[in-house]
Order: C-alpha cells, then sequence, then structure tokens
C-alpha cells in the first residue's frame, strides 16, 4: 500500500467523521435552538453545522488533492501549496461568512457562535482519533529480502 492510498484513506475517513458531527450539531443545536429562539434558533444552528461540515471536508479534500497532484511525495512544494492553500481559503472564507451573518436579523448568534465551537472542538477530536488509530509508515524504506510491489 502506498503512502498517498493510506493518507487518502485516513483523510477520506476523517471527512464522513465530520459529515456524522456536522449532523448531530445539526440535531442537537436544533433542538437547543428551538428551545432558545424558535425558528432563529433552528436556520442558526443548520447554518453553523454546515459551517463544520465544510470546512472539515476542506481540509480533508485539500489533502487529498496535494496527494494526488505530488503523487504522494508529502515533501513536494506543491503539496505545501495546496494545503495551505486550503487553510488559508477557509480563513478567509470563514472571516467572510462572520462579517456577512454578524447583524442579520434571521440569525441567532448566540446559537451560531456555540454550534461553530462545537464544530471545532468536535473536528479536532476527530482528527486526533483517527490520525491515532491509523497506521500510517513513518518512513518508506525497503528491507532486505522485501520483494518490490
Amino acid at each position: 500500500m502506498t503512502t498517498t492510498a493510506t493518507t487518502d484513506t485516513v483523510f477520506a475517513r476523517i471527512i464522513r467523521y465530520g459529515a456524522l458531527l456536522a449532523l448531530a450539531i445539526a440535531v442537537v443545536g436544533s433542538l437547543v435552538g428551538w428551545l432558545a429562539d424558535g425558528g432563529r434558533g433552528v436556520v442558526s444552528a443548520l447554518i453553523g453545522a454546515g459551517i463544520a461540515f465544510v470546512f472539515t471536508a476542506m481540509t480533508g479534500a485539500s489533502v487529498i488533492i496535494a496527494n494526488r497532484v505530488t503523487r504522494g511525495v508529502l515533501l513536494h512544494p506543491a503539496y505545501f501549496g495546496i494545503v495551505l492553500g486550503g487553510w488559508l481559503l477557509k480563513f478567509i472564507v470563514f472571516l467572510v461568512l462572520l462579517v456577512v451573518l454578524k447583524d442579520q436579523p434571521w440569525i441567532n448568534t448566540i446559537v451560531l457562535f456555540v454550534c461553530i465551537i462545537a464544530s471545532v472542538l468536535g473536528s479536532l477530536v476527530i482528527d486526533v482519533v483517527v490520525i491515532a488509530r491509523s497506521r500510517l509508515p513513518y518512513v518508506d524504506t525497503a528491507l532486505p529480502g522485501d520483494q518490490k510491489a
């Protein structure tokens, strides 16, 4: 198994778990949002859950794309450019969303903020758990007697 296939699998798993996290935030956040502020709370929770999934997916997708472009060479400058470019794009999109959504009358900013914070913390937990449980090789080397794949 190549390093590219292995890291692609890990980040695909992170995207899948991120989707489950977003679904959980949507359900719990909508319930709490409805109790706190009716329809505005539900809309705010759903936007927070959407932001959670989009940002988690952007990170995973940027790593998968970088792997494919550089053919698994992790120290290739294009790899770093793609991944860091994805993070920069996420940061810019986040700032734009904050400015656009900040003073909207149909948004409950507290519910939105709590859902975004829950998504950030949840995605960090997902990243740590998935990567800690993955079996990524530290080095790629052949030992005497190994057969070439």
